[in-house]
């Protein structure tokens, strides 16, 4: 399998759900829920340095303010667990732009910046108006708004590094990681550096509460609906067992 058939696989796998954890993610063992929070001690963690240049740091704070705790430290581990897959598929990539579309890539899912729209789309938005009044140019801009609205889509994946790691990180951390491609003392530091929090069950209780309030923001496409209409007996896979069975223990 090449760099960019891998990244597929993993974007695949968290939104799409067409394929079986077991097959993407061999080798991996249960992962020790870590302690309490100790963010502001970390400049590197697992061997990937937490950009903080003036940009980072207001998205940064930006996530932060508008985020449970839960789920800003699921952004956080979203960047490292992306940076240390492309580091480990050799590829390059900017890590800034990396980083911010990371932290607040579901921003979409806070009470802040939820609404009509799907809630990567709400985040990307949010995530672009934040950047163009922070003087940062239109093709970076882009690239931000493509990782975040792309990161729960099978898309992503075919996209360049910046974008097609948002996905790969967060699958990461959603469904698990890939142990052929991040260590276990890999996993292992990065939680106790941003700890799950109970993550598995506070992500999606937040995602019912947007789905409750904007039920519509909740579709999947022309082609999905065509499907149940045509095809009522059929029952893919479902992100809310691949969270359940993930092999973080908490």
């Amino acid at each position: 399998m090449n760099r960019r058939e891998l990244t597929k696989g993993t974007c695949a796998l968290l939104m799409a759900h067409s394929l079986h954890a077991s097959a993407i993610h061999p080798g991996v063992v249960a992962l020790q829920r870590s302690g309490p929070p100790q963010a502001s001690a970390h400049k590197t963690v697992a061997g990937v340095r937490l950009v903080d240049s003036a940009l980072a740091s207001k998205a940064t704070e930006l996530a932060r303010g508008c985020s449970p705790e839960f789920l800003f430290n699921h952004a956080m581990r979203t960047y490292l667990f992306g940076a240390i897959t492309g580091r480990s598929q050799g590829l390059q990539f900017d890590e800034e732009l990396l980083y911010v579309s990371s932290v607040l890539h579901d921003v979409g899912l806070t009470e802040k910046f939820m609404g009509l729209l799907p809630f990567e789309i709400q985040g990307a938005q949010a995530a672009s108006e934040f950047l163009k009044r922070e003087g940062v140019p239109e093709n970076q801009r882009d690239i931000v708004w493509d990782g975040i609205a792309m990161h729960a889509s099978v898309i992503g994946g075919f996209k360049r590094p910046e974008i097609s790691l948002v996905g790969a990180g967060a699958g990461c951390d959603v469904v698990g990681p890939d142990l052929t491609h991040v260590t276990r003392q890999q996993v292992e530091e990065v939680v106790h550096a941003f700890p799950r929090l109970n993550f598995k069950t506070e992500f999606v209780k937040t995602c019912v509460t947007v789905i409750r309030r904007y039920p519509a923001a909740a579709r999947n496409g022309f082609m999905r609906d065509i499907r149940d209409r045509y095809m009522p007996d059929f029952h893919g896979p479902n992100i809310c067992d691949k969270i359940a069975e993930s092999d973080f223990d908490e």
